[in-house]
């Protein structure tokens, strides 16, 4: 047996990111493999297990491993716990986590320059609500005694936690069309417990001492989840929701309850949470919800995302204030500019109307004028076309107003099943979205895989820090075969309508190369046409060398999801970090003119398809720092392209250097002068 012993030094210590990446590295190895902290042990490919030991900053524990292969084993798991465990380098004197704090039983007062009854949160979504606070509530579900045999019971939970998995992956599919891999991260830790064997085999410990099998589900993730909630961190006490939250979906599931149903006033209201679940997003009825106000998120979080598909107005990170308010209390929810106002009076509900009433119109008009282009009032065109997912995305984005598609998010294609798909399958696909599109251009993003979405036909080794590792075009170039037949099939579909080819994760300038050769060696044996290739600016490194970059590619498209969390070095999804993650920030403002600049130099064209191109209040300081076209989710292509016409050349000019002058992201949302 080997044993090491080795201290913990993410700031948050082992909650649910690093210790998901601890456990999908210990389940690579056949050795028998346990972590000890304090007088707790854990499995380590238990994820509920680890998360369980309460290891906070500065922890120490031991992991022991027996088995044949226990000596890489020990040293893939010290080098992943020294590397961070997926959230960047460990140091060795890393500040310690926040101290824990007692909720506050009564409204925290507002900033100084706000009113006493306003809460000032992150604007998520844009427009205006007028109506009752509702907090998420979840149906009771009855259980009643019943065993059969062991047998039968064990049947029963095995086919409810099949169709739970099969929910989920499809949630995950879905957010993976809408978002970025760090937002569809929450399915994959909702899959890890589904999974997990220690939970499972308490499950099946309390089936054949002839329990029931929802009661002894209902009871285990009872136990586990109140486990975790007592833990001192309050970081890991809340992976208790998560618990709860898969465990009450297979728990319908036995029960004979399909969909997920949650308990809402026969009225409409603004509904309340700490964040929304992906089983609370996928009930979401937009007849019943107002608005969405979360205490906590960023305006990236999957609450948000999901509330601008659904024109609902949303504010997040209001702080936990939110959750003391009482139900079904009056409020105005502003998701332009951020402000929940409590139990407002006469006045300000009817200026709110108002706004209201001219938000709707301008909905209105910007819908029908969808199939318009998007030109300033002084005759500056910028391009808005679509983030797109599939073939459906695309039907829908034709009939938007779309003037293009920006980004095919090819992965689609490749998750989810056991082997590659076809060049053939590939190229059916591609074929028909070019066709949907009516002529209009589609730009294919190749495979934007990694170690954070790994695909199990695949190889690829386990990695400390997946985002900082062999992901996008790395792992595709490691891999030319792969790369080839996607290639293949992307220019056998440009023989039907203009199709364009972009590389992800592009850092330096053999990549780019290497890519680019495959190009023209796949175009000549296909004899097909010649086809505009570009990259994604989501790295600094590529941001810098621009100008390099600008005279051997055909565009540029900015992710400034990925670019924001690599310049900022802050996970988005980081539960202290997610409000602070904003592509405003001067510092990425500056890495997208500095692109720009360096693009038109050389004759080029520059695009965004990230979160902040549908951004109320990046839209006027991405078209003044010169941003050529905007690629967003299907929704929000009609008040974009509305937005545009408002703007004039000159005022957007002024708004950018403005922006570009100021020190934060909150200065420039707060239009700090």
């Amino acid at each position: 047996m080997k044993q090491v012993d080795i201290v913990i030094h993410n700031p948050t210590g082992l909650h649910a990111r690093p210790a998901k990446e601890f456990v999908n590295i210990a389940k690579q190895f056949k050795s028998d493999i346990r972590v000890v902290h304090g007088s707790k042990k854990a499995n380590a490919k238990s994820m509920i297990s680890m998360l369980t030991l309460g290891v906070e900053n500065g922890g120490e524990i031991s992991i022991m491993v027996d088995g044949e292969d226990e000596d890489a084993a020990v040293t893939a798991l010290e080098t992943a716990v020294n590397a961070g465990l997926g959230e960047g380098e460990a140091e060795g004197h890393a500040p310690a986590p926040p101290p824990k704090q007692e909720p506050s039983k009564e409204v925290t007062p507002a900033p100084p320059d706000l009113p006493a009854n306003v809460l000032k949160g992150i604007p998520a979504a844009p427009g205006i609500a007028i109506g009752p606070l509702y907090r998420l509530q979840h149906d009771e579900i009855q259980i009643e005694e019943s065993f059969q045999s062991v047998t039968v019971e064990q049947a029963r939970l095995n086919k409810a936690i099949e169709r739970a998995r099969g929910q989920i992956i499809t949630l995950h599919k879905q957010m993976l069309k809408s978002a970025s891999a760090s937002e569809a991260a929450i399915f994959e830790v909702h899959l890890e417990i589904l999974e997990d064997p220690d939970l499972l085999d308490a499950v099946l410990d309390r089936i054949k001492k002839e329990q029931g099998a929802a009661r002894a589900w209902q009871a285990t993730i009872d136990a586990r989840s109140k486990m975790m909630a007592q833990l001192n961190d309050p970081l890991l006490a809340g992976r208790a929701a998560d618990i709860q939250d898969v465990g009450y979906r297979v728990l319908r599931l036995l029960m004979g309850a399909d969909e997920q149903q949650l308990t809402l006033p026969d009225h409409p209201v603004i509904l309340v949470a700490t964040d929304l679940s992906p089983s609370d997003t996928a009930a979401l009825d937009p007849k019943k919800i107002l608005g969405i106000c979360t205490s906590a998120g960023g305006p990236t979080a999957h609450s948000a995302i999901i509330a601008r598909a659904l024109r609902l107005p949303a504010v997040v990170s209001v702080g936990e204030a939110l959750l003391e308010i009482d139900n079904l209390t009056s409020v105005i929810l502003n998701g332009s500019d951020g402000i929940l106002t409590i139990e407002p009076d006469a006045v300000a509900i009817g200026r709110a109307q108002a706004q209201q009433q001219a938000w709707q119109t301008s909905i209105s008009a910007a819908e029908k004028s969808a199939g318009e282009p998007a030109i300033t009032q002084d005759g500056h065109r910028v391009e808005v076309v679509a983030n797109i997912g599939g073939l459906a995305d695309a039907e829908k984005a034709a009939t938007s107003g779309a003037e293009g598609v920006g980004l095919l998010r090819t992965e689609f294609l490749f998750l989810e099943r056991t082997d590659a798909p076809t060049e053939h399958e590939q190229f059916e696909v591609y074929r028909d979205i070019v066709q949907a599109m009516n002529g209009q251009p589609v730009i294919a993003r190749t495979l934007d895989i990694g170690g954070d979405k790994p695909l199990p036909y695949i190889d690829v080794p386990p990695e400390a820090n997946p985002f900082l590792g062999e992901r996008g075009i790395r792992l595709c170039l490691n891999r030319p075969e792969l790369l080839r037949q996607q290639l293949r099939a992307i220019l056998r579909a440009a023989d039907f309508g203009p199709l364009r080819i972009m590389f992800p994760m592009v850092a330096d300038l053999s990549e780019l190369r290497a890519a680019r050769a495959m190009v023209n060696e796949v175009r000549a044996e296909l004899n097909a046409p010649e086809v505009e290739v570009g990259i994604m600016i989501e790295v600094p490194s590529a941001a810098l060398m621009a100008d390099a970059f600008a005279e051997e590619v055909d565009f540029f498209s900015v992710g400034t999801n990925d670019l924001t969390q690599y310049t900022l070095a802050m996970d988005r999804m980081h539960p202290l970090l997610a409000g602070k993650s904003d592509g405003l920030h001067p510092a990425v403002l500056r890495l997208i003119a500095r692109t720009v600049e360096a693009a038109h130099a050389a004759g080029k064209w520059v695009g965004v398809c990230g979160e902040l191109g549908a951004d109320p209040q990046a839209v006027p300081i991405l078209v003044g720092i010169g941003v050529d076209e905007l690629s967003v989710s299907v929704p929000a292509i009609a008040p974009v392209k509305a937005q545009i016409r408002s703007l004039t050349l000159p005022e957007a000019r002024v708004e950018a250097q403005r922006a570009l002058a100021c020190a934060s992201a909150a200065e420039v949302r707060n239009g700090a002068k």
